[in-house]
């Protein structure tokens, strides 16, 4: 199911982008609680520390840490302003941005995180582009944690395993009746009839995540595995 360098960009358009922003109030309604690593990752942060949220959503990490600054971006628009208009969010800031082309100037953030978003990219070049150009955001002593959802969930209702594909589509479904709940979380009913929308998504591997950080010219500070996600912490690679 993967694609060809010239098809990706409209690939994604029609089974990532527009989807998520047709589901974009559902799916926002069902992401609140931060995730155990991600929120230490930002609690332990200094101060005043400057740093991106690539691909925010609706903006859930924002309120973790008062004593840093965020600068939020998304490709769909419509969790862009769900992410803008949360009271606790505030100050921080939000941009409509793609992860392959992001609008900072390069070398200038303390930190970074990118949580379930490279794993949307549809080629092997597009995720490592999307690595290295988060890692070009930061300062040299700057750490960025991505997030990518893993092949291995066998313990999970998914089920998947490492012999199953790693290009598949993932059903949301917005059921119709109020005693049903989404098929991917727990949500509010749409009313009517059930409604569902296939997400593209690329299962990494163990080690992939960490290869692609190698291949975008960073080094893996430290890496795991959550929640049937893989994580790294990565930093620049000096010269």
């Amino acid at each position: 199911m993967s694609t060809s360098a010239a098809a990706a960009p409209t690939y994604e358009n029609q089974h990532v982008h527009a989807v998520y922003n047709q589901i974009a109030a559902h799916f926002s309604s069902t992401r609140h609680k931060p995730w155990p690593i991600i929120e230490n990752f930002l609690r332990t942060l200094p101060a005043g520390a400057i740093g991106l949220d690539v691909g925010c959503g609706n903006g859930k990490y924002l309120s973790v840490n008062r004593d840093i600054f965020i600068v939020a971006s998304d490709r769909s628009r419509n969790l862009l302003e769900i992410a803008g208009k949360e009271e606790s969010h505030r100050p921080h800031a939000v941009v409509e941005a793609d992860v392959l082309e992001l609008p900072h100037p390069r070398g200038t953030f303390d930190f970074a995180i990118c949580i379930a978003v490279v794993h949307h990219l549809s080629t092997a070049e597009r995720r490592v582009e999307a690595v290295r150009g988060i890692l070009e955001t930061l300062r040299p002593e700057g750490r960025a944690l991505v997030y990518v959802w893993a092949l291995e969930q066998g313990g999970s209702r998914r089920g998947w395993t490492a012999d199953d594909e790693q290009d598949v589509m993932v059903p949301w479904v917005m059921r119709g009746s109020k005693k049903a709940a989404s098929a991917d979380a727990d949500g509010p009913a749409n009313g009517g009839q059930d409604r569902v929308f296939h997400r593209y998504y690329h299962l990494y591997r163990e080690g992939e995540l960490n290869q692609d950080v190698t291949a975008a010219g960073g080094v893996v500070l430290d890496s795991g595995y959550e929640k049937d996600n893989w994580w790294v912490v990565a930093g620049r690679q000096l010269t």
